[in-house]
């Protein structure tokens, strides 16, 4: 009996780590900042297209998750033939949208996360005093792009996948769904990591990410 509850207990293990290595495929690494990018004379500019670009996020409890957008304020790559070689992309931290609350819910949420409320200001990313963030590419091999991602007052450097296609004068750069951890960056906020809070009450490290762009000449 001994011998088949540890058989079982082992199993389960491998079972769970293999969930969580498929959920965690994408993690970032995020590192000391980089040198950026420089893009070569010949290299031609396309300026981004904010209208027609996003950024999906997931951030997550125990019990749910919520989903959103956010939206960039600018943004442009510069390109030699069909090489990304820099790029540079402001985000508008005051655009965060929920998308899976409604009304007074959806409101209160986006108010807590861009830090609107009164004594909420800096659990999240304070937007009055850091209403942009900032990726600046410093490299992209084979289809791993590379930057230094400016939340609040930290500079991190992170690398993920993605795809890069060409239709005449436009580009359209689009990610594979990545993994942040928003502790690298100082927003700790409801971290078990940090703080003893009951597990079914603790906020995710974790915010996954899907960015998608589309730059024109």
């Amino acid at each position: 009996m001994k011998t088949s509850f540890i058989k079982f207990a082992s199993l389960a293990l491998l079972l769970v780590g293999a969930v969580a290595c498929k959920e965690n495929k994408n993690e970032v690494d995020a590192t000391e900042e980089k040198e950026v990018a420089e893009a070569t004379v010949e290299a031609v500019t396309y300026t981004i297209d904010t209208e027609a670009s996003n950024i999906a996020w997931v951030g997550s409890k125990p019990t749910e998750d919520h989903t959103g957008n956010i939206s960039l304020k600018s943004g442009m790559v510069k390109v030699n033939g069909e090489t990304l070689e820099s790029g540079e992309f402001v985000i508008d931290m005051t655009s965060i949208e929920v998308t899976d609350l409604e009304g007074d819910k959806a409101a209160s949420l986006k108010a807590h996360l861009e830090g609107t409320v009164e004594d909420q200001q800096t659990d999240f990313f304070n937007t009055p005093e850091y209403p942009t963030a900032k990726f600046v590419v410093t490299g992209i091999e084979g289809s791993t792009l590379s930057g230094n991602l400016t939340l609040k007052d930290v500079t991190k450097n992170v690398s993920f996948p993605v795809t890069v296609k060409y239709e005449g004068d436009k580009m359209m750069l689009d990610s594979e769904e990545f993994t942040i951890n928003r502790t690298d960056w100082g927003i700790k906020y409801g971290s078990g990591t940090f703080f003893d809070i009951a597990a079914n009450k603790a906020i995710s490290d974790d915010i996954k990410l899907t960015v998608n762009l589309v730059g024109t000449k």
